[in-house]
């Protein structure tokens, strides 16, 4: 067998339409910064005074976003794109690996619920005028409860930047580059919304007020990054290749394994399993939940028709 590298089409990326692809870099930024941007800011501001229900429908909207945004790569993988992943490369299908998922039994979501609620019984034992052991215990309760959060939260951007950049990369080079374009900006902008109602809503001391403000900026980066970055290396990245198919399926499993975690463990459970307030809720208010996530749900596997 030769040791040359197989090359499944032809050399370089798709060169058409190249001010578009240019201009694609600066129109998604706009897009994904002002969704993932906007809750954040809105919650803070004293004069837009944005309803709570639509807060909880971009949260609970971002939850199928997730879970269910590694269904691209899947069905990429299983025929929708199987030009892309499925090359037949010297007779033999070449598929990325599927099977690189997060197994962790005690996911660091599941610590919030009950930081919280010892945040909150030590400071009504603050209150009573406890001494300053409680005082203190308050106070680890408090940094716990935020180093939990961050930490999720920190998950979350990883692999939705991953996904982001890797998305960017194809966008600069697909032959297909109208459909995938408008299907980005809307994707990118409606998961920003979601992404950035959950940077908004976390409960963070105040020296860490920064990073909402901070992930939402980095999620609005992530696929403009992978475009340049695809743009740049045009003239000699050939997607077909061995090398780039296989990259690109570690890459998609990877992100889709965190993703999947952190949408059913991190968002899911949190939003239904471990929240007083749904559980409490009327069946109304159960129903409105549930019909957004299924919109999410149904939005994902439309988009993963193109995306």
């Amino acid at each position: 067998m030769s040791d040359q590298e197989i090359q499944c089409g032809p050399g370089g990326g798709a060169d058409d339409f190249f001010g578009l692809r240019v201009a694609s870099i600066f129109v998604i930024l706009v897009g994904s910064s002002f969704g993932a941007l906007f809750p954040v800011l809105a919650k803070r501001s004293s004069w837009l005074h944005v309803p709570k229900a639509i807060f909880d429908i971009f949260s609970i909207f971002i939850v199928e976003l997730v879970a269910f945004r590694w269904g691209t790569a899947k069905l990429q993988k299983l025929g929708v794109h199987h030009d892309h992943h499925g090359h037949n490369l010297g007779g033999h299908a070449a598929h990325g690996p599927e099977g690189i998922y997060t197994q962790s039994t005690q996911p660091v979501g599941l610590a919030e619920p009950k930081a919280a609620d010892e945040k909150s019984t030590s400071s009504s034992d603050v209150e009573e005028g406890k001494n300053t052991h409680d005082h203190a215990h308050a106070h680890n309760s408090v940094m716990d409860n935020a180093a939990a959060q961050i930490i999720g939260v920190a998950i979350l951007e990883f692999g939705v930047a991953l996904h982001s950049t890797l998305i960017g990369l194809t966008l600069a080079v697909d032959p297909s580059f109208k459909v995938l374009f408008a299907v980005l900006v809307f994707h990118q902008t409606f998961e920003g919304l979601g992404i950035g109602t959950r940077l908004a809503y976390m409960r963070l001391p105040a020296k860490y007020n920064w990073v909402p403000i901070a992930g939402a900026a980095l999620y609005g980066i992530t696929t403009p990054v992978g475009i340049a970055v695809g743009l740049g290396v045009r003239s000699t990245y050939n997607p077909g290749s061995t090398t780039a198919s296989i990259v690109s399926g570690v890459l998609d499993s990877l992100s889709s394994g965190i993703l999947i975690y952190t949408g059913l463990v991190e968002l899911l459970a949190h939003e239904f399993l471990f929240n007083k307030e749904m559980m409490d809720g009327s069946n109304k208010k159960i129903v409105y939940a549930l019909g957004s996530m299924l919109l999410g749900c149904a939005v994902m596997a439309l988009l993963g028709r193109w995306a």
